[in-house]
């Protein structure tokens, strides 16, 4: 017991020497931001070109609300952010820190900005980024500006002024020398994503209850995308210019100007705002996908579930390109759309968009529940894998085995049969009740095994997962300092999987806790520190 209790003190003692640190102006040499200090972007914070900025797994990075901190990582600089399932890295606004009086919100800050050298199509072949007015663009498609990987923004997005806003995570003529991979925008106050121009290629993203669209593409975007999410809630949308899943135009006068953006998508799904074709939802909400203005589109293995009109293909030239086979929606299936599955804009000319969706075997089904996804419109625990005989297990196309897609992806959405936001994304950070939540996982585990708590030291919730080789009679339980039981998350038998439950500990003081996995002979045990 006496080296239990140094080691709290100990933990406390390192706990109260952390401190905020404050970033403002360029950043001019290399900088590491470390997870033992929480950190500050005041005002418009620059990473300038030959400086690379390090930021280790756990860091937490706020966004100062009055003078909307932005982070902006400039043509030649580079970020080398890269967290972990079990420690993701957070951008999020000042009022999530422990102790705010205020509550977060959507537009709380500013946002992150990747700009790059790679190529852009405004006449050229550079541009001035929206909101900051920063330069970017280039002749270099292999331009790398780092790493963003297991990363979360949260409440960032601004609006400056109409078509000249700050998205949660902006990209600007971005390389595809850089590495984007597993990054949650959640609550964005504009668009959760925007590529202008630019060759990086991305995968596992999710765009979560922003405001404007998901995803959008401009300026000549020629990367590659596989496996993304976007999760609506039904009452947010953008009053101005009306929200959709994808938006995408070559720029904003629809010119042919080059390189035409024309993105690749491979497994995505785009949750709307309607469970049922009579759920209400705001009338701001428009399309899952807008595909418009001389974009050229590759859309392949894409589930478009609950939007009110599904696709709508918008202008002569987007129009000729579909007719072409240039613009397709591959092997999809649209469902569950109030008004149209399908759509044309009175510009379209001659082209059958029944007929052209159905030749690249995809489909129309009439409700959300034809797709059989497990729960995709549970907002506060979103569970998108296709359950035992759903259409989206077959019928998908094979992606291309080039070193960046991953071919074996064969559904149709972005899942199959494991969740990959398990464990570093955030859908409830208002949890206030114990909850359970089993993963749908073909992959039976090795052996048994309790993780470490995330976040910890947490306030007032935190995730606790186990995994099971074989069904057992298994009882976790939370107790104190003094071995009192204070709190039993599992009693009973589980089957083989892994399982996630949140925990909230409102009603309990500062501490550490021990937590106790118990599934028939095994017995583990780890601590966890609540810090009020």
């Amino acid at each position: 017991m006496r080296k239990f209790v140094f080691s709290f003190l100990l933990l406390l003692s390192s706990l109260s020497m952390a401190q905020d640190v404050t970033l403002s102006g360029n950043i001019t040499s290399d900088m590491t931001l470390t997870a033992d200090k929480s950190y500050l972007l005041s005002g418009l914070v620059r990473v300038m070109e030959g400086a690379t900025l390090t930021i280790d797994p756990g860091t937490i990075i706020y966004g100062e609300n009055t003078s909307l901190g932005s982070l902006i990582i400039e043509p030649g600089a580079k970020i080398m952010a890269e967290g972990t399932v079990t420690n993701p890295i957070v951008f999020t606004s000042e009022f999530a820190m422990p102790g705010s009086s205020q509550e977060p919100e959507r537009g709380d800050w500013g946002g992150v900005i990747l700009l790059g050298k790679a190529p852009i199509n405004p006449e050229g072949g550079v541009g001035t980024i929206e909101g900051p007015g920063d330069s970017y663009g280039g002749d270099d498609p292999h331009d790398n500006s780092g790493i963003l990987k297991y990363v979360r923004i949260e409440y960032a997005g601004v609006a400056y002024s109409p078509n000249n806003e700050i998205n949660a995570l902006t990209f600007g003529g971005i390389g595809d020398g850089t590495v984007i991979d597993y990054v949650q925008a959640s609550y964005s106050n504009d668009d959760s994503y925007e590529w202008f121009g630019g060759t990086v290629n991305c995968s596992h993203m999710i765009a979560y209850r922003g405001i404007d669209d998901d995803f959008d593409t401009d300026f000549g975007f020629q990367g590659k995308l596989q496996f993304l999410l976007g999760i609506r809630d039904p009452q947010v949308a953008d009053v101005v210019s009306g929200s959709n899943g994808f938006e995408s135009d070559n720029d904003g006068s629809g010119s042919l100007n080059e390189p035409r953006t024309g993105p690749q998508y491979w497994n995505v799904t785009l949750v709307g705002p309607q469970a049922t074709t009579d759920a209400p939802y705001s009338s701001d909400f428009k399309r899952g996908m807008h595909l418009r203005r001389s974009s050229q589109n590759k859309v392949n293995n894409a589930i478009v579930l609950g939007w009110p009109t599904g696709i709508l293909i918008d202008g002569m030239t987007t129009s000729e390109d579909a007719e072409n086979n240039i613009t397709y929606v591959k092997n999809s299936i649209v469902a569950g759309s109030s008004k149209n599955s399908l759509d044309t804009a009175s510009t379209n000319g001659q082209l059958d968009i029944s007929a052209w969706f159905s030749n690249n075997s995809s489909q129309v089904m009439a409700a959300t529940s034809d797709v059989m996804l497990t729960s995709p419109f549970d907002l506060n625990n979103p569970n998108c894998l296709p359950k035992p005989g759903s259409p989206a297990l077959s019928g998908g196309g094979t992606p291309p085995d080039d070193g960046f897609f991953d071919p074996t992806a064969t559904y149709i959405g972005a899942f199959g049969a494991v969740d990959w936001t398990f464990g570093w994304a955030r859908f409830n950070p208002d949890s206030s009740t114990v909850g359970v939540r089993e993963v749908v996982n073909n992959i039976v585990p090795v052996d048994f095994a309790l993780s470490q708590n995330y976040p910890n030291p947490f306030n007032p919730s935190t995730k606790v997962r186990f995994s099971l080789p074989n069904g057992a009679n298994v009882k976790l339980a939370v107790y104190n300092i003094l071995g009192q039981q204070v709190e039993v998350l599992a009693n009973g038998f589980k089957n083989t999987g892994t399982y996630e439950l949140t925990w909230d500990a409102s009603n309990l003081p500062s501490g550490v806790y021990i937590y106790r996995l118990e599934a028939g002979n095994i017995v583990i045990s780890k601590k966890m520190m609540l810090l009020k």
